[in-house]
């Protein structure tokens, strides 16, 4: 598991290579990945918006913005958390994702939350030490 904390907003993020949707031959590989937000501050907060980084094993970068997560903008009060599961697609064995959460206060402050780096591993891409 990977986590990061910003402004009280903590971050975990769980990947999990989907062997039964990707095809190496076509190459294509599948990601599934989940992550729980956890407000530990002490003021109401609410997703706005995400932007994902994502990079294949050749230096390739795909930037993916949008508002909320999974067709929501969820609200989270001191001490609630809010877990989804959402997937990325890649057209190498491996990669990784990283980005950030824009998040509204209840004042209308806004700041953003960082999502850990996080590795995108397969079966097929195994590291060997020498």
């Amino acid at each position: 598991m990977y986590e990061c904390e910003t402004e009280g907003v903590m971050i975990r993020v769980e990947p999990d290579f989907l062997d039964d949707e990707s095809d190496p031959d076509e190459g294509r590989y599948v990601w599934a990945y989940t992550i729980e937000i956890e407000n530990r501050g002490e003021r109401t907060l609410q997703l706005i918006a995400r932007e994902w980084e994502i990079t294949d094993s050749q230096g390739r970068i795909e930037i993916v913005r949008g508002d909320g997560v999974v067709g929501e903008q969820p609200v989270l009060r001191p001490g609630e958390t809010f877990r989804y599961t959402s997937g990325a697609p890649l057209a190498t064995s491996s990669g990784f994702m990283c980005g950030n959460y824009q998040m509204r206060r209840e004042d209308g402050t806004r700041f953003d939350a960082r999502i850990p780096a996080f590795s995108l591993d397969t079966p097929y891409d195994r590291s060997a030490l020498h």
